[in-house]
C-alpha cells in the first residue's frame, strides 16, 4: 500500500492514528552523571603517556566487522553534515583534538591528537600540545597547522560552506599555531570549561589536513577519499549498498585498531531490513533498530541490546519565508494542531521516541513533563488546543483553509508515518497537504534552500547545553534555522544565555526563551529520539550504555571480535 493509499483510507484523528498506523509501514577523570555534560575537567592535564586500548583483557586481532547503519550521505564533508549517514561511517577515518572515551560510554574526555592541555585561570586561553610522528593517510605529516585550518573553517566557515557546529565556537577570537606541535585558542570572553572542552571533543569536529582543505577550496562535499589520521581508511564504496574500510597500518596509537576492516551496509534506521539483517546474522552489529526487533533480540541467546538517548529532534519545519507561515499566529496554530503524544504512539513499533517541547526532554534544562503536559499543544485531550488554533487561524485570515501545501518528508519509515498522521490532523482542520517523500540529499537541499512549505525530518546537536542547539537551530541565520525564523527578542535572550555563568539566572533566561518559542514557534516539535542497538556478544570493545547520541563515539578503534 502506498503513502497516498494510506492517506485516502481516511484515518480518524484518535483511534486510527494511535492504534494501527505503525503497522502500515515497517587516564581520565569523571564527568557528571548527566548525559553528555562534562564536569571536573582539570585546567592542566599531562596525557603524554596516555594510550587507548580495548577495555577487555587480551583482545583478539583480525576479522572484519559487518555493521548495519545508514550510510547514504548527502555529501562527504563531515563538518558540513548533520546526519549519521556521514559520521556513522566516516568517523573511523579521522581523529579529533580530544575525544570522548569509548570504554566508559563516552562519559570522560581523554587525549587524542592533543595529548595534553592547559587552560588559563581566566578561562580565555586553551593551549593544546600535539602528538608528533602522526601522518595522514596520504603520507602528509600532521602539525598544528592542520588544527588551525580545521577549526578556522569550523568557527568561521568560508562563503559557500555551512557548518552546524560553528555555533560552538562563537567565543573563539583567535586560533594560533604557536609552534609545530602547539596550538592555542583564545576566547573573546570566558565560557564554561565544560562547554568548550565538550565542543572540542565532539565527534563531528574531526581533523582535516590543511593540504586537503586548500586543494579543494575548503569544501570537501564531493571528495570521497578524504585523508584522515584515523584507524581506518576508505577502500571502496557502492552507493546505497556498502562502504568498505581497511585498517590503517600506520595508525599512531600503536596496537590499534584490532579489526582488519569494517563493512558498513546501508540499512535504513528502524527499517525491517535492518532488523532482519541482525536477527539473521547477516550483520554483526545493527545501529538504530526498531522496538519490535529489539524485543525479539532480547529473547535470543548470544544477542545483546541497549537503549540510550539520542541527540536528535524530530520536527516539522514551517517555512517562514512563505505566506501564510510568515505570520506567527499561523505557526502557533500548526504547533497546537499537532498532537504530540499521538505522533509518538503512531511510530511506537517503528522508532523509540518520546514527547517533548523545544528543549531536550531528558536534560536538566527542560520543563518537567508533569508541567509541560499542562500546556496547550501537549495535553492528551486536544480540544482546547484545537479551539485556540482555529481562533488563531481566523485572526490570521486563514479560517477558510490554505492553498495545498508542499509537505516534504524524509524517506525513513517513521518520518513517512509522521507525514501521513500530520496530513490527516491538518485535513481535519481543512488544511490540505501534498506529501513529497525524498531521500536525505534532496531533503537537506530543499529545506536549506526553502523549497517547501512544511518539512518533516530530524536534525542533531552536539551538546545538551542550549547554547549549542539554540544557536544552531533557532537563532536568526543559524546553520540549521531551516524555517528561516527570526525573533529579535529571542536572539537577545540567547546572547544572555550564552554568557550567563550563574546557573539559576541562566535557567530563568532559558525559560523565557522557551516561552517565546511556544508563542512564535521556530518549528513544530514532533518527538525526541531514543536509539536501540543490537549486536552479537562476540562484538567486544564498545559500551553504548550511556551514550548521548550516536555521533561522539564512532571511531571503532577499540572494537574486536571474540570468535575464530
Amino acid at each position: 500500500m502506498s503513502d497516498q493509499d494510506l492517506a485516502r483510507a481516511g484515518w480518524s484523528r484518535r483511534g486510527m492514528l494511535r492504534g494501527g498506523a505503525a503497522t502500515a509501514v515497517m587516564g581520565a577523570y569523571g564527568l557528571a552523571p548527566r548525559h553528555g555534560l562534562a564536569a571536573d575537567i582539570p585546567y592542566e592535564y599531562d596525557g603524554s603517556k596516555f594510550q587507548m586500548a580495548a577495555p577487555e583483557p587480551n583482545p583478539k586481532r583480525g576479522g572484519v566487522l559487518r555493521y548495519g547503519i545508514l550510510n547514504r550521505p548527502p555529501h562527504f564533508d563531515v563538518h558540513q553534515s548533520g546526519t549519521v549517514g556521514n559520521i556513522g561511517t566516516q568517523g573511523c577515518m579521522f581523529d579529533n583534538l580530544i575525544r570522548r572515551d569509548p570504554r566508559d560510554s563516552g562519559q570522560t574526555i581523554v587525549p587524542d591528537l592533543a595529548h595534553s592541555w592547559e587552560i588559563a585561570k581566566d578561562g580565555k586561553t586553551y593551549t593544546f600540545h600535539l602528538r608528533q610522528g602522526v601522518t595522514f593517510h596520504d603520507g602528509t605529516d600532521f602539525t598544528s597547522a592542520d588544527i588551525k585550518a580545521t577549526f578556522d573553517r569550523i568557527a568561521k566557515p568560508p562563503p559557500g560552506v555551512s557548518i552546524p557546529r560553528s555555533a560552538l565556537f562563537t567565543a573563539v577570537s583567535e586560533i594560533n599555531a604557536r609552534d609545530k606541535y602547539t596550538v592555542e585558542f583564545k576566547l573573546a570572553a570566558p565560557r564554561s570549561v565544560n562547554f568548550m572542552m565538550s565542543a572540542f571533543a565532539s565527534g563531528w569536529n574531526v581533523i582535516f589536513s590543511k593540504k586537503t582543505l586548500e586543494e579543494n577550496n575548503y569544501n570537501l562535499r564531493n571528495v570521497l577519499y578524504i585523508p584522515g589520521t584515523g584507524p581506518y581508511k576508505t577502500r571502496r564504496r557502492v552507493e546505497n549498498e556498502i562502504w568498505v574500510m581497511d585498517k590503517n597500518p600506520n595508525y599512531w596509537n600503536k596496537g590499534l585498531p584490532y579489526l582488519d576492516g569494517i563493512e558498513f551496509y546501508n540499512l535504513l534506521p528502524f527499517s525491517p531490513e535492518l532488523g532482519s539483517s541482525i536477527l539473521s546474522g547477516r550483520v554483526d552489529y545493527a545501529r538504530a533498530v526498531d522496538p519490535v526487533t529489539a524485543r525479539k533480540a532480547a529473547t535470543i541467546a548470544g544477542l545483546s541490546t541497549q537503549k540510550f538517548y539520542q541527540s536528535v529532534i524530530h520536527a516539522t519545519w514551517v517555512n517562514a519565508k512563505r505566506p501564510p507561515f510568515d505570520d506567527p499566529r499561523v505557526r502557533r496554530a500548526m504547533h497546537l494542531i499537532f498532537e504530540k503524544q499521538v505522533l509518538v504512539d503512531v511510530v511506537k513499533d517503528v522508532s523509540p521516541l518520546m514527547m517533548g517541547g523545544f528543549i531536550y526532554p531528558f536534560s536538566e534544562f527542560a520543563t518537567p513533563k508533569d508541567q509541560l503536559v499542562k500546556r496547550l499543544g501537549y495535553q492528551d485531550d486536544p480540544a482546547a488546543a484545537i479551539k485556540e488554533a482555529k481562533s488563531l487561524l481566523a485572526a490570521a485570515g486563514q479560517s477558510g483553509g490554505m492553498r495545498p501545501l508542499d509537505f516534504v518528508v524524509r524517506d525513513l519509515a517513521h518520518h513517512k508515518l509522521f507525514g501521513l498522521a500530520i496530513q490527516e490532523m491538518l485535513r481535519a482542520e481543512n488544511i490540505l497537504c501534498n506529501l513529497r517523500t525524498v531521500v536525505e540529499s534532496v531533503w537537506f537541499g530543499d529545506v536549506a534552500a526553502g523549497n517547501y512549505d512544511l518539512a518533516v525530518g530530524a536534525i542533531v546537536s552536539s551538546l545538551l547545553d542550549p547554547s549549542d542547539y539554540f544557536n544552531a537551530w533557532y537563532r536568526t541565520g543559524g546553520p540549521q534555522d531551516y524555517s528561516f525564523w527570526h525573533d529579535a527578542a529571542f536572539d537577545t535572550l540567547l546572547d544572555q544565555i550564552d554568557t550567563e555563568v550563574d546557573a539559576a539566572k541562566r535557567l530563568a533566561l532559558i525559560r523565557r526563551a522557551e516561552d517565546i518559542m511556544e508563542q512564535n514557534p521556530p518549528l513544530v516539535p514532533v518527538a525526541w529520539e531514543n536509539i536501540l542497538d543490537v549486536w552479537y556478544n562476540y562484538v567486544k570493545g564498545h559500551n553504548p550504555r550511556k551514550y548521548f547520541g550516536i555521533y561522539d563515539v564512532v571511531r571503532f578503534d577499540t572494537f574486536w571480535l571474540d570468535k575464530a
